[in-house]
């Protein structure tokens, strides 16, 4: 054994248990915390654990094959997208964090490797991994091929994540860098909806046979081709299947030996990203236009900083981009596709009302100035208002535009006031809740890192989201079933009604959780301070 290699083996259990020491030490730290990655934990693992039993339901059917392999391909561009955008990983996995220490890069390599291990993204990856393989492997040739395709296959998607997101690490920790990702994670966000109204093509031109064709390529490509080989080796071409075996792990070596390359590179290079940029940020943008057309005094004050984050941050510039664009993609093209109808346009509003949850994590660290205006159950309350008000600011003629571009390509103006009826009830809902998740489940987003929730509160933000999409849909339970009944009942020339009835409860529905919301920012400033800071 080389001194390299031994080295590895050294390091990695180091980097494994501070990884898990992380992790733990994140829980200890509150028991809502706790109870957030552990309900957030046993759902993803649910269904994981739904998916693998599916996979191996397909085993002996016909397209089986077809499946899994695009699976397992689509499992691949997720790991090398999503790291970019989405939280993943802690610490151990930030290389930069390193650059200190006497650490040389190719077991550097192998320690963080080991440590991306440890997780639930990981865990859920094998589970879908092991379900495909299981799915195509017939025979006990397979099932060997099978033993070495699974762990290849996983260590293929991790190695590609981690060299992806190493060699941006520069890119998206400067600023020009953060702007240049709200583009590409727009990108990647159209990207899946084109992916989504495929499927939906493909439904109606005759089922998975379609994809068979694409199949055939993409057994070829790592990490499918680990699935391939086990395929192959079912149905008894060994030579293809070592073939297709030995294209993954020259895939892995190579991932591997450019990750080793990125983290040379980011660990000797002085970081001058963020150059001679002080100039430009101390430009006043010319808001004074803005400033006379918002309200005098705090809300005027708030509202206006609240648009300047939503502009000049990348990571919230990010957010509002891809929601105004995905608001309107998915009625625009159910539309185009002659499957629309006009309630679609409520989809728009809930990605925009998605923008009122986590207010106070935009500020990160800063927060702390907001905290020194608030001195009372009042100022929380004006603090509030005001951030919705900003919001409503974008949200409301942006709902009215998509409903009436919605209703104009399907020729139904008859629905147009019952839906923006709906939509403005849906959006004081998100407004309500969105209010109280800001005030109990708040969670940081770094600043300085290309993940957009701080390690160990990954489940506190999935819950604040999900959580409060499910209960503004109960709350929002009166105006959708008055809706039914004035449908059901043949009493279609009330339908008009809806539009003030739904206006005025999504109004008072928004006040009673702005009032809601107020007295527990209040009493919650420092634990909220805390959360926000992390990053």
């Amino acid at each position: 054994m080389t001194a390299t290699s031994q080295n590895a083996a050294a390091l990695a259990p180091v980097f494994v248990r501070l990884k898990l020491s992380l992790i733990k030490n994140g829980l200890r730290q509150s028991g809502g915390r706790r109870a957030a990655y552990i309900t957030s934990a046993v759902l993803a693992l649910l269904f994981a654990a739904l998916q693998l039993l599916g996979l191996i339901a397909l085993r002996g059917t016909e397209h089986a094959g077809t499946v899994t392999l695009l699976l397992v391909a689509l499992m691949a561009v997720g790991w090398s997208v999503m790291p970019l955008f989405f939280p993943s990983g802690d610490e151990t996995l930030d290389p930069t964090r390193l650059v200190m220490l006497p650490l040389r890069p190719q077991p550097l390599v192998g320690a963080l490797l080991a440590a991306s291990l440890v997780g639930i993204g990981p865990l859920f990856t094998l589970c879908l991994i092991l379900g495909s393989a299981i799915a195509v492997a017939h025979g006990a040739g397979a099932v060997v091929v099978a033993v070495l395709a699974v762990p290849l296959a996983l260590l293929v998607c991790i190695a590609l994540a981690r060299a992806v997101a190493t060699a941006n690490t520069r890119l998206l920790t400067s600023r020009k860098g953060r702007d240049l990702a709200v583009l590409s994670g727009l990108v990647i966000a159209v990207g899946f909806q084109f992916v989504n109204f495929g499927a939906q093509r493909l439904g109606r031109s005759g089922g998975l046979s379609a994809l068979d064709p694409v199949a055939d390529v993409v057994r070829w490509l790592p990490p499918a081709s680990a699935i391939g080989a086990v395929d192959s080796a079912g149905e008894g071409s060994y030579g293809r299947a070592v073939l297709q075996l030995l294209i993954s792990a020259a895939a892995l070596w190579l991932l591997l030996y450019a990750w080793q390359r990125s983290l040379v590179k980011l660990m000797t290079t002085p970081d001058g990203s963020t150059l001679a940029a002080s100039d430009a940020s101390r430009k006043e943008s010319g808001g004074k236009g803005l400033t006379s057309l918002l309200p005098e005094g705090r809300t005027g004050t708030v509202m206006l900083r609240t648009l300047r984050y939503a502009w000049r941050d990348p990571k919230t510039k990010a957010a509002w981009i891809t929601s105004l664009a995905i608001g309107l993609i998915v009625p625009v093209f159910n539309a185009l596709q002659g499957s629309g109808t006009v309630y679609f346009a409520c989809f728009a509003t809930g990605m925009l009302g998605m923008q009122m949850y986590n207010q106070f994590g935009q500020d990160t660290s800063a927060f702390w100035m907001v905290l020194l205006s608030i001195s009372s159950t009042r100022d929380a309350y004006l603090e509030l208002r005001a951030r919705a008000f900003a919001l409503l600011l974008v949200t409301l003629p942006y709902t009215l535009l998509v409903t009436a571009v919605t209703a104009g390509m399907l020729g139904d103006w008859t629905k147009l006031p019952e839906v923006i009826g709906l939509a403005l009830a849906l959006l004081g809902a998100m407004l309500a809740t969105g209010s109280v998740a800001s005030a109990t489940l708040a969670y940081s987003i770094p600043q300085d890192s290309r993940k957009n929730v701080a390690p160990g509160q990954g489940g506190i933000a999935f819950l604040s989201i999900l959580g409060g999409m499910v209960v503004s849909a109960i709350l929002c339970a009166p105006v959708i079933a008055l809706a039914i009944w004035l449908h059901v009942s043949g009493n279609h020339g009330s339908l008009w009604l809806l539009l003030p009835l739904g206006a005025a409860y999504g109004a008072l529905i928004c006040w009673a959780g702005l009032r809601t919301a107020a007295p527990r920012t209040a009493s919650r400033l420092p634990e909220i301070l805390t959360a926000v800071s992390r990053g």
